[in-house]
């Protein structure tokens, strides 16, 4: 009997290692054989820890489990949630980046292999650098770590730049709020992320890779360097990578957790042992990146897409999603919810769908106000915009951003003149202080707020004045979306700073 514990982080935050214990000790205390093995999570979060029990008919989900439920769970009496696969939220999933994930045991390259992995190194071994960069073009991947740049156009300015050294960097410094999926992909499907940086060297003529991780993460942090020793060991990374005599080795480095170093020069100027400032553009980090050399700066979720699009064809990939956002997007969804978790689905879902359908709803109960999507720097939706469609295109129309697609919602007791308080504020804690709209105008933007919030209606156009400001002076996206929740809380949500101006009259 196989038993299978989540070691992901949400998981043991919830007690997973103390059930995972139990079911050992219990084990053990009756003769039963088992073999208990740490897999990473599903992704419903609600339902952990989500123990799972295969028999020899498929994998039975019970959760969330507690330690007294053990005796019954191993007897066969602990009421079950049927099998996993079959369970509606995950059923209903188009999982392709998130294939493995609490599938596979993430320490052992054997399970991985077993379950399709390394197919598309294989590949892209016999491909030339330019047919593995025309590959990723056909695919339509776009970065999923928030610009939604195209990966393939990225890719193809490092290989035909000229450098006898160039680089791929993996920017795992996931600073969203209600984001966690680079988290789940590493602790849960690790090598995913591996085979895809070694595709990426093999594309751009780069031999060497970094995955630049945040300290806040340190089960992540632990998982990565070990199977990255066990690739090593096992000829994956290295000199002679699979026995094909190319080379590709990787690193892992960790942030001490400042916001601004998601930014990609941020992040490579701390890699380099700098402070973690933003570096004016030109010249783009593709010419001149890591140690002034050409770098291929993607986040985890596009390098961990990358096997897939390898094994499964380009053509396949892109058969999924709605207009140019082509393939899945691993939704995120956190809040005021009765269902959170990772949610990964095919671009094009409505919003609403997602909120009321998929998430289930308010935990609470109460009716939806607002729903931010894109981490603190994301714009508010209001339920009139619940058909808004997920892809890039569609929410920039629509006044907003998908970014790492952390979808974070609140209900009717929200202030929305408080959150767009908050918007400035963490701009303000978090700004590198290189330039000035940045710096200066996040501290501005809070005695804004608090003027209207005091009942000065008269700042209000002070304070759209200041946001247009920001948003086209602002050196990175840290004081250019910063706007985003200001505006759109101001917009949609006007009765909320009137009520400010009127309780204080």
């Amino acid at each position: 009997m196989k038993v299978y514990v989540p070691r992901d982080s949400a998981a043991k935050a919830l007690g997973a290692d103390t059930v995972a214990e139990a079911i050992r000790a219990e084990a053990e205390k009756r003769g039963l054989e088992i073999e208990l093995i740490r897999n990473g999570t599903r992704g419903m979060i609600w339902l952990e820890p989500l123990v799972e029990i295969d028999r020899g008919a498929g994998r039975e989900g019970f959760g969330p489990v507690t330690v007294a439920e053990v005796p019954a769970l191993l007897d066969g009496t602990l009421e079950g949630l049927g099998k996993v696969e079959e369970i509606p939220f995950f059923a209903r999933q188009t999982r392709l980046t998130f294939a493995r994930c609490g599938v596979t045991d993430p320490l052992s390259l054997a399970d991985y292999e077993a379950h399709g992995g390394l197919r598309g190194l294989r590949r892209a071994l016999g491909m030339s650098a330019e047919a593995i960069v025309d590959e990723v073009k056909l695919s339509g991947l776009r970065g999923r770590g928030g610009a939604g740049f195209p990966t393939g156009i990225k890719w193809d300015t490092v290989r035909l730049a000229h450098a006898e050294q160039k680089y791929i960097v993996c920017n795992a410094d996931e600073g969203d709020s209600g984001t966690f999926a680079d988290r789940m992909i590493i602790e849960g499907d690790p090598f995913c992320l591996i085979e895809g940086m070694a595709i990426a060297g093999l594309g751009v003529g780069a031999t060497k890779g970094y995955v630049y991780l945040r300290s806040e993460y340190p089960d992540a942090i632990a998982v990565l360097n070990q199977v990255v020793e066990i690739a090593r060991k096992d000829g994956l990374l290295g000199g002679d990578v699979l026995g094909s005599g190319r080379a590709f080795d990787m690193e892992v480095r960790v942030g001490a957790g400042a916001y601004v170093c998601g930014e990609e020069t941020s992040l490579l100027n701390s890699l380099e042992g700098k402070r973690g400032v933003v570096r004016a553009k030109p010249p783009l980090p593709a010419l001149e990146g890591f140690m002034g050399r050409p770098t291929v700066v993607n986040n985890v979720l596009s390098l961990a897409t990358v096997p897939v699009v390898f094994e499964k064809g380009a053509e396949f990939y892109a058969g999924f999603g709605l207009g140019r956002s082509k393939g899945t997007m691993p939704i995120q969804i956190a809040g005021n919810v009765k269902r959170g978790g990772l949610y990964e689905t095919a671009f094009g879902l409505p919003l609403g769908e997602l909120i009321e359908d998929v998430a289930g709803g308010t935990a609470s109960g109460r009716p939806v106000k607002a729903v931010q999507v894109g981490g603190p720097l994301g714009a508010y939706f209001a339920p009139s915009q619940f058909d808004t469609p997920f892809g890039y295109e569609e929410f920039d129309g629509a006044g907003g951003l998908i970014g790492h697609a952390g979808v974070v919602v609140f209900d009717d007791t929200a202030d929305m003149l408080k959150m767009a308080r908050f918007a400035m504020e963490f701009c303000a804690v978090e700004s590198c202080g290189k330039c000035t709209p940045c710096r200066i105008g996040a501290v501005r933007g809070v005695e804004t707020i608090d003027r209207i919030a005091a009942g000065d209606g008269s700042a209000v156009p002070l304070l759209t004045d200041l946001c247009e400001t920001m948003k086209d002076g602002s050196l990175c996206a840290l004081g250019g979306f910063t706007p985003y929740p200001v505006m759109s809380a101001l917009t949609l949500f006007p009765e909320d700073f009137a009520t400010a101006k009127e309780a204080a009259e």
